[in-house]
């Protein structure tokens, strides 16, 4: 009997994509311990919120740098393998920090050399798995993957982000930053096991080899990524908009919110805060399920608004019960975002050319938060912590204006997909692809889209997208 696509756990019957989506579950618990230990790590060797902003804008900027040539590299070589690597390599990098907190030896410059070679090598990893995702599944079971891959790192970040609080205050943020280097190994071993069936190969019977463009230099691939990105007006102006939406978010939750929960209501209540606004994402999965509408994008974008709700809730100093609450519908509303900013992207993006445009996504989303990051202290001394919580409110409410006035954000339509239940059924039975290859699926963007409804000046951007800002929940 043919897979029904619409159920929520339908993609689950394709052995690839349950290992990708194990592999996220398993980085994303160490990855919701990780921002806890460090931030207080750092309060317990200095007390100073701008010496957390050097340790975290740290690992940010260069994270952004190599941005770019993790997405060549994604876009080049099997994905699953990229992210291997990339694991190995961060885990190595999170247990010299946990050794550093561990025997106080752990000094600010360190620190930050630590963070920013973690970075680095997550650079590399970010790309390769946005990419991959639709390479797992076939096209009308994407929505649902998307829904319940992300789901089952939102879960994750629940329980890792709870475990942080307990961990911080009862055996120290050192250990906390150890099960996060642990998590790094587990999951590489687990993107290890992702094989994409031979039918999701682009070309006949799978022969990728036979279709695949002749490799050309790292300067040429970066230039034919950046013209998918640049000729999208929508794409670029949503994200110029999450670069300020991101910084704002970044140097508020980020840097201030630690600071502002130590002199309120405590470490555990800050842990349990960050669990709420998770535990919206996964609510907001399990409604993005099963409402599915046309303008799929607009409705993302509408209620990116709601990211204002921690902001203001820690400069109104409310309670934490109420944080919570507000971090709550925060979670459930970016998750419609980050869903339909998925969809739109692998919808619309060819898939030889989709790292690359992720990653000029990710850097441009992603630019300005190490300069909030490290501003926001030093803002916040001269301004007031309150002051600085409400402007970064107001950023985030002009962001979202910014892009709901792209025509193209308001207009754009999910198509329905070519593959019918059959072909589903067939994928499940495949044989794994041999060895690890690239692979590219046919372009979506090769044919012009029957519901997307064309710009005034038939803009070849109608229809193309990256993905948001931080997982985004980059804003994670």
């Amino acid at each position: 009997m043919p897979a029904d696509h619409r159920s929520a756990l339908a993609p689950l019957r394709f052995p690839a994509f349950r290992f990708l989506a194990a592999g996220r579950g398993v980085n994303t618990l160490g990855s919701g311990v990780a921002p806890i230990a460090l931030a207080f790590a750092v309060q317990d060797m200095t007390g100073s919120v701008s010496d957390l902003g050097l340790v975290v804008g740290s690992r940010t900027l260069f994270n952004v740098v190599f941005l770019l040539f993790g997405g060549v590299i994604a876009d080049r070589f099997a994905r699953h393998l990229v992210m291997v690597g990339s694991g190995v390599l961060s885990a190595c990098s999170q247990a010299a920090v946990a050794a550093l907190v561990l025997t106080h030896s752990a000094n600010i410059p360190l620190l930050m050399a630590l963070s920013a070679a973690n970075g680095t090598f997550s650079a590399f990893a970010l790309p390769a798995s946005s990419a991959l995702v639709p390479q797992t599944v076939p096209e009308d079971f994407r929505q649902s993957a998307n829904a319940l891959n992300r789901m089952v790192g939102n879960a994750a970040q629940i329980v890792g982000a709870s475990l942080g609080g307990v961990l911080v205050a009862t055996v120290g943020p050192g250990w906390g930053l150890a099960a996060d280097s642990a998590s790094f190994l587990l999951s590489a071993a687990l993107f290890l096991q992702v094989r994409v069936p031979k039918q999701l190969l682009q070309g006949p019977a799978g022969a990728e080899d036979a279709t695949a463009p002749a490799r050309t230099g790292l300067i040429a691939e970066l230039r034919e990524g950046w013209q998918e990105f640049a000729s999208r007006t929508w794409v670029w102006v949503v994200v110029v908009a999450f670069a300020f939406i991101n910084a704002g978010l970044g140097g508020s939750v980020q840097v201030l919110g630690p600071a502002v929960a130590d002199e309120t209501f405590g470490r555990l209540w800050w842990g349990a805060i960050l669990a709420a606004e998770t535990a919206g994402m996964v609510v907001g999965g399990l409604l993005a399920m099963r409402l599915r509408p046309q303008r799929l994008l607009l409705v993302g974008v509408v209620c990116v608004g709601a990211e204002v709700a921690l902001p203001l809730g820690l400069g109104l100093h409310l309670p934490a019960v109420a944080v919570a609450g507000a971090g709550f519908i925060a979670g459930v509303c970016i998750e419609q975002f980050g869903i339909a900013w998925e969809m739109s992207l692998q919808q619309e993006i060819p898939a030889d050319r989709l790292a690359r445009v992720y990653s000029y996504d990710m850097v441009g989303s992603f630019v300005a938060i190490p300069v909030a990051q490290i501003a926001i202290g030093p803002l916040a001394l001269l301004l007031g912590t309150r002051a600085a919580l409400y402007s970064a409110a107001a950023v985030i409410v002009v962001g979202t204006l910014a892009m709901l006035s792209v025509r193209e954000v308001r207009t754009l339509r999910v198509r329905t997909p070519r593959r019918g239940p059959e072909a589903a059924d067939a994928a499940l039975t495949a044989e794994p692809a041999a060895g690890p290859s690239l692979v590219t699926m046919p372009s979506p963007a090769a044919e012009p889209s029957p519901t997307a409804e064309p710009s005034p000046a038939a803009d070849p951007a109608l229809g193309q997208d990256v993905a948001a800002g931080p997982d985004p929940a980059a804003t994670r």
